[in-house]
């Protein structure tokens, strides 16, 4: 499958390999790769060189847990949960009869059943965009370009609750406490002693637009002045004076991950719904747009420069 259709959040949110019997090692919660999802991705992609290894088609593995193709093709690509008795009915299957092998991949299988951080904001977060938290959360990097908005990532509390508010006008308060809280909490990642690099691409407009008026947007913009110091975060403007470029078609982000088995995931939002993108040619088509976006932009010394002229210009204290 070459993208996955899913709902949409709101307002813009804005070592493995199992070569000659060796079973990757993942970290659980907090580590470079993560998350439930994308230990399901791990598992999955396991499971496929395993069944592969093998001589398997799909359709038998199906048989064999009393499914369908299209249902391990789901696993094999991470996005549906496991059961264990299935990974254990799939091992023996393909082979895999040492102890050892077995009971670190169904160790694997039952810590990508265990919920992520955000399982707790249930009440505010639809279940679609669960990956894309989890995606998040294990990137390695993270590549954004915004129109619009300032990343999710790299926004204020006040901001925050203005760009929620677009999406979400009859809220309550108290909701959107929450839905502000959730977005404060994503941006922990990258306070972590191993946090992933963000290196975020901003078009002037995002910067000139008035969301929740000056004292917000001025405390917003100190914000990226503050973030520009961080030795993790790269952060460029394209001006209005650069004319047209590379990605007139609208914001994107692209992410990698730090385990060789998971391919770069492109992440496009709409106005109702967003896509997930691993096909080859899409992700090369857009590393392309993003590494001409980068060249078009001002360079990155320059940022705290631009920031503090337009801040100083448009929202004075």
């Amino acid at each position: 499958m070459a993208c996955l259709l899913v709902g949409r959040e709101g307002a813009r949110s804005g070592q493995s390999g199992c070569e000659g019997g060796q079973v990757a090692t993942v970290p659980v919660e907090g580590g470079p790769t993560s998350g439930p999802t994308v230990l399901r991705m791990l598992l999955g992609a396991q499971l496929r060189r395993l069944r592969e290894g093998a001589g398997v088609s799909r359709e038998s593995a199906g048989w064999e847990i009393r499914s369908s193709e299209s249902k391990i093709s789901r696993m094999e690509l991470g996005r549906v949960g496991f059961k264990e008795r299935d990974v254990a009915d799939l091992l023996t299957l393909y082979g895999v009869t040492a102890p050892d092998e077995r009971a670190a991949l169904l160790k694997l299988a039952r810590d990508a059943n265990s919920p992520g951080w955000w399982h707790r904001y249930g009440d505010v977060l639809p279940a679609w965009f669960q990956s894309y938290l989890g995606l998040e959360a294990a990137a390695a990097m993270i590549r954004t370009y915004e129109v619009q908005f300032v990343p999710g990532l790299l926004q204020t509390a006040a901001y925050a609750r203005e760009v929620i508010l677009l999406g979400h006008r009859g809220a309550s308060p108290a909701e959107l406490d929450r839905r502000v809280d959730l977005r404060m909490e994503r941006q922990e990642l990258l306070r972590r002693s191993d946090p992933p690099q963000l290196w975020a691409v901003l078009d002037e407009a995002a910067l000139r637009r008035p969301i929740g008026g000056a004292t917000v947007m001025r405390e917003q913009l100190d914000a990226l002045i503050a973030a520009t110091a961080s030795p993790h975060v790269r952060l460029q403007i394209v001006p209005f004076s650069a004319g047209g470029h590379a990605a007139a078609s609208g914001a994107f982000s692209i992410l990698r991950f730090g385990d060789q088995d998971l391919p770069d995931i492109v992440y496009i939002e709409q106005l109702t719904s967003a896509i997930y993108l691993d096909k080859r040619d899409d992700l090369d088509f857009y590393a392309e747009a993003m590494e001409r976006l980068c060249v078009e932009a001002a360079p990155p010394e320059r940022t705290a420069e631009l920031l503090t002229r337009l801040r100083d210009e448009l929202y004075r204290a």
